[in-house]
């Protein structure tokens, strides 16, 4: 291994690599197939007749189209993991859509007479579950977890020069999930086309093993999949790309082992970070007997990471809190179909928010959200499984577990090492082999696994049972303990055992209903109203959860802690949460955003307590008609240190943050506000007692327009791109009417169509995919989807007694 190349020969290499690229590796995204909820075994036949089936766009999710029901998929369990006792009916646990049962996708494409002599391949980034694939009548293969991405080899099977049949069975067993795990092809499938001899699927691990200011060292370890080959013809080149797509550095490798070990130095690296997220990219270039064979990009970032058990979370060695969010992996109103901006709009909200991370709770993420977090700056816990061995469900992954829990690590970790963004590898969430005298060996079992697979990162666990995981062992083969809750045994456990590294794997289970509020406004927990609403004054917890201004006192308080995952970033389906027996409740209400990403008030108080941006933000509405002249508590989220209320000019006095009160340390309270109509306001004061920032609510009068806002006016023509528009109920004078519920009917022409609806109202059972929504709390959101034309497109909204809104959408 050496550097054989000059500057400018190695360019004319990189640049023959890449102009050949398309004819070495050809890769065709599978996009549209028929599909059919009919358990017909003859589907797998090419001659079979599916002109009755419906085409489909993938990725597809066949059950958010509803109906909702509270039939579907109801459970009858007990959830030890929630503090229950006896089972229970749980009408909404995940989601009451109809995801349970048999679907079948296939495809027929035409593979050409002269790619004969090379090696096809399927791809899937995930498909939900029990995947059986077939090719021509043949099984191909199976892959029951609908988590797992996965790859089969098809050359054997293949027709060249003709038409071929790729017949996809999907199985959800009824009581498999705990949360809505969406059903059918829901991430992308992908047909590749290589030589004989390849760079193999997820080849390359890239690491950053020594990192100064003026040099670091990159090892590129590239596997080779070749069959026939003689290995003294094959050469391995591997550049290094800088942000700038400009080549720094190349190396070549001769050799005869399937692996081949590079060592390359980059000059004066910039470094991966959360606020300097900058990537490099590895080009390996595979050659055989002088000819290039294979072309294989791999992203990376050049930076440190360490958990240590006085500092917390150091990364490029300096000390990070991490201020992270747990989310589930669907996208409200798409359900679990994945789409690219849908994701990257999450974590845009949650960067503006002051989020750092992302826990992929409780499974594998699909792809693109880790390339999301590599571009925007997101750490990433990466997680593995919900279940072991011992059962939380009748279906659930225990019955995989001996056969497949390897497998399915395996590739999380080979397809994701190379994401700068991953920082831990979560090997389980909440699992009762914390309790169980074998738990220690099935936890070291995974651990071992991950440490062999990348010896780079750090293996965590989501721990509820925290001191019966420490007293059996459970903990010790664990690099950095997650808790999840028990925020009171953080400095306990420091004290007892200084050497644990500490994380706060998931936190606090705050529930809320975006702009509902409920009175008198005390802390309560796992309470239940009448209307099936919680409220947003983020005094409400669940039952083993907390309020956010606790985590924020210890979190604050304690450097070793490496900081936490709040449940949870979105609102998601499923775990309807008090209300798990309360149909038509079926999403829940965990979300620092609503389902469909609107923020609640609880936002703003991680907002202002995560970021440094100055901001103000004032709550509740100020719309009570019938309560003149009752109290209405008043509570101000700010970064600011004190603030003055004023009740339509009346100053109602300066509220200072107070360290030594729980619920005055993190917010600014008026507890008496008398209500009058009217408009309230709150002044934020600087250091010097002088107007900083204001924030006011005022009164609304009776419903009169719509109003619609594009989160972007201009999209992509590639019929996948989005524009997210909030529509908002006002009043004459365009004062938001805080408690209208119209229903409101959309219609779009142009290049594009509606692609879904929500209002965040997690008992509303219109149909996610239709063109009407009512609004909630004056909101709801509807989402338009790109065509492949240029264009514009034109949304109009309509509802009875109101004026009309209509918004463009440009296409490009």
């Amino acid at each position: 291994m050496n550097v054989v190349f000059k500057k400018a020969t190695l360019l004319i290499f990189v640049f023959v690599a890449l102009t050949c690229k398309a004819q070495q590796r050809k890769v065709v995204l599978l996009d549209t197939w028929k599909f059919s909820r009919t358990d017909d075994a003859k589907a797998i036949e090419s001659g079979f007749n599916d002109k009755s089936w419906s085409t489909v766009t993938v990725p597809h999710d066949w059950a958010v189209a509803g109906p909702f029901d509270e039939k579907h998929d109801q459970q009858i369990v007990m959830v030890k993991e929630d503090g229950e006792t006896r089972a229970s009916k749980r009408t909404g646990r995940t989601g009451s859509l109809p995801h349970v049962g048999i679907g079948w996708y296939r495809n027929t494409i035409f593979i050409p007479a002269t790619d004969k002599g090379k090696r096809v391949f399927i791809e899937f980034d995930g498909a939900m579950s029990f995947a059986e694939v077939f090719l021509n009548g043949t099984k191909i293969g199976e892959w029951p977890y609908g988590y797992s991405s996965f790859m089969f080899e098809l050359t054997n099977n293949i027709l060249f020069g003709g038409n071929n049949t790729i017949s996809v069975r999907l199985n959800n067993p009824e009581e498999s999930s705990r949360w809505y795990p969406g059903a059918g092809l829901y991430r992308n499938v992908r047909l590749v086309t290589t030589n004989i001899a390849r760079i193999a699927h997820w080849g390359t691990f890239v690491t950053t093993p020594k990192i100064t200011d003026d040099k670091a060292l990159v090892n590129v370890k590239t596997t080779l999949d070749y069959k026939g080959i003689n290995a003294g013809d094959i050469k391995v080149i591997t550049s290094i790309v800088d942000k700038d797509n400009k080549v720094i550095v190349s190396d070549t490798a001769n050799g005869t082992t399937g692996t081949y070990d590079q060592n390359l130095s980059v000059n004066k690296p910039e470094l991966w970070s959360t606020e300097t997220p900058v990537l490099y990219k590895s080009v390996s270039n595979l050659w055989v007997a002088g000819k290039l064979a294979d072309t294989y990009e791999t992203k990376f970032g050049i930076r440190t990471i360490d958990f240590t058990a006085d500092s917390g979370f150091l990364l490029n060695g300096k000390r990070l809190k991490i201020q992270g969010v747990c989310n589930h992996h669907d996208l409200g109103p798409l359900g679990a179909a994945v789409n690219y901006r849908a994701l990257k709009r999450q974590l845009e909200l949650l960067k503006e928010m002051g989020s750092n991370a992302v826990r992929t709770s409780h499974n594998p993420p699909d792809p693109q959200l880790l390339d999301l977090c590599d571009e925007l700056g997101f750490l990433v816990m990466d997680e593995a499984f919900d279940e072991w061995k011992i059962p939380k469900l009748k279906n659930g992954y225990h019955k995989l577990f001996d056969k497949w829990a390897e497998k399915d690590l395996v590739a999380l970790i080979r397809r994701d090492r190379n994401h700068p963004s991953v920082i831990l590898w979560s090997i389980g969430n909440e699992i009762p082999e914390q309790r169980n005298p074998n738990g220690a060996k099935v936890a070291q079992f995974l651990t071992d696994i991950a440490h062999r697979e990348d010896p780079t990162r750090y293996v965590t666990i989501g721990s509820n049972n925290i001191e019966e995981a420490i007293r059996n062992g459970f903990a010790k083969v664990i690099d950095v303990f997650g808790l999840n809750y028990h925020w009171p045994l953080y400095e306990k456990l420091h004290k007892l055992y200084p050497d644990l590294r500490i994380i706060g794997s998931e936190t606090e289970s705050t529930v809320s209903s975006r702009g509902v509020y409920k009175f008198p406004a005390i802390p309560r927990s796992m309470h239940k109203y009448n209307d099936l609403q919680v409220s947003s004054y983020v005094l409400d917890a669940v039952r083993w959860g907390n309020t956010p201004d606790e985590e924020f006192i210890v979190q604050d308080k304690n450097a070793f802690i490496a900081g936490c995952f709040v449940w949870t970033g979105f609102d998601y389906l499923g775990e309807p949460t008090p209300y798990m027996d309360d149909y038509p409740s079926h999403s829940s209400y965990f979300g620092l955003l609503d389902l469909g990403g609107i923020p609640k008030d609880i936002y703003y108080l991680f907002q202002s307590n995560w970021t440094s941006k100055k901001m103000i933000h004032l709550l509740p509405h100020w719309t009570w008609p019938g309560k003149e002249g009752d109290t209405i508590p008043v509570h101000c989220f700010t970064n600011y240190n004190k603030a003055e209320l004023f009740v339509n000019g009346k100053s109602y006095g300066i509220q200072t943050k107070n360290p030594d009160k729980l619920y005055g340390s993190k917010r600014l309270i008026w507890d008496n506000v008398i209500y009058e109509p009217g408009e309230i306001k709150v002044v934020a004061l600087d250091v010097n007692n002088k107007p900083a920032l204001q924030a006011t609510q005022k009164t609304a009068k009776e419903a009169h327009r719509l109003l619609l806002e594009a989160d972007r006016k201009t999209i992509q023509a590639d019929g996948k791109d989005l524009s997210f528009i909030t529509v908002s109920v006002k009043d004459s004078k365009d004062i938001l009417c805080p408690d209208a519920s119209n229903n409101i009917i959309f219609s779009v022409n142009g290049p594009g169509k509606i692609i879904g609806v929500t209002n965040g109202d997690a008992t509303n059972t219109q149909i996610l995919t239709g063109t009407e929504m009512e609004a909630f709390s004056g909101k709801c959101i509807v989402v338009v989807q790109s065509l492949k034309t240029r264009g514009s497109i034109k949304l109009t909204a309509k509802s009875a007694g109101l004026k009309e809104a209509t918004i463009s959408i440009q296409t490009k």
